[in-house]
């Protein structure tokens, strides 16, 4: 395609209610681009299909610039790429995927994104001891946001006790340890990166006792943006971060890989209020 044709997609299991088509398409034409945003769902299959790469050379065929890669696709896309990012090479994981002349590169923006948004909406918050509640693809990206920014040692929790030891290893074997928690009776933060809390999933991810005046709360969940965990968190005076800063600004960093061009990131912040007004349909994946 020309330099202002640019044709994208997303590929991950239940995404038929992302905000990405919307938030990428409406940037671009603010940018006078023409830009198509498809949805390559995989359905509920799990594990993640054995034609992965065969779906990743089909989209790069039909003429894609790039694929952002959502749940359950994250880690298990690497193998099938030729290079990666200094973040993502980090992770072992991927969120988008550019096609490029001869290779196929992968990047990760979920880090870049959680700590853009961490930097604006908690700005001066401690980092001295930080507590991260889930140790999958994002958990992984968040906690990894968390250590650039500076926290001196971060707490791992997963109901998974070994895939947070798992996740503690492969972040930082010296800031990064595995836990439970008990350990938020001495920190100044907690992350929050499960699915408790979404559309579909709603609840608290933790007893509510666990929480005190002194933490602040960040959540990756942005549908709905004001969680349970998050109302909770204010009520006891605690400052708190939404899941909309980490999704907008993932797609942000998307975008510019995409197409090369910096996006509006204040544009695509109003945009994604606007969506977010509109009636929810089936699935969340970004």
């Amino acid at each position: 395609m020309g330099a202002d044709r640019h044709q994208v997609g997303l590929i991950g299991a239940g995404i038929a209610g992302s905000l990405s088509p919307a938030l990428h398409e409406r940037e671009a034409a603010e940018q006078g681009m023409e830009y198509a945003y498809r949805l390559l769902d995989i359905g509920e299959r799990e594990p993640v299909p054995a034609d992965l790469g065969g779906l990743l050379e089909q989209a790069r065929s039909a003429g894609f610039g790039g694929l952002n890669i959502t749940h359950p696709c994250k880690q298990d896309v690497v193998p099938h790429l030729d290079e990666l990012s200094p973040d993502a090479a980090a992770l072992q994981a991927v969120n988008t995927v550019v096609f490029e002349a001869e290779r196929v590169v992968g990047h990760n923006t979920d880090t870049t994104g959680f700590a853009e948004s961490f930097e604006r909406g908690l700005e001066d918050a401690s980092l001295d001891h930080v507590v991260l509640l889930g140790a999958g693809g994002a958990g992984t990206a968040v906690g990894h946001a968390a250590l650039r920014l500076g926290a001196r040692r971060l707490t791992v929790v997963d109901i998974d006790r070994e895939r947070a030891v798992s996740c503690a290893l492969q972040l930082d074997s010296d800031r990064a340890v595995p836990g439970s928690l008990d350990d938020l009776a001495d920190a100044d933060g907690l992350i929050h990166a499960t699915p408790v809390g979404m559309d579909g999933h709603p609840g608290l991810p933790l007893d509510e006792d666990l929480l005190h005046p002194g933490l602040w709360v960040a959540e990756v969940v942005y549908r709905p943006l004001e969680t349970q965990l998050l109302r909770h968190a204010r009520a006891l005076g605690c400052r708190t971060l939404d899941g909309g800063g980490m999704a907008v600004f993932q797609a942000a960093g998307s975008f510019e890989l995409f197409t090369g061009v910096r996006p509006d990131r204040e544009r695509m912040l109003r945009h994604f209020a606007e969506l977010l007004e509109e009636p929810v349909t089936t699935g969340g994946g970004r």
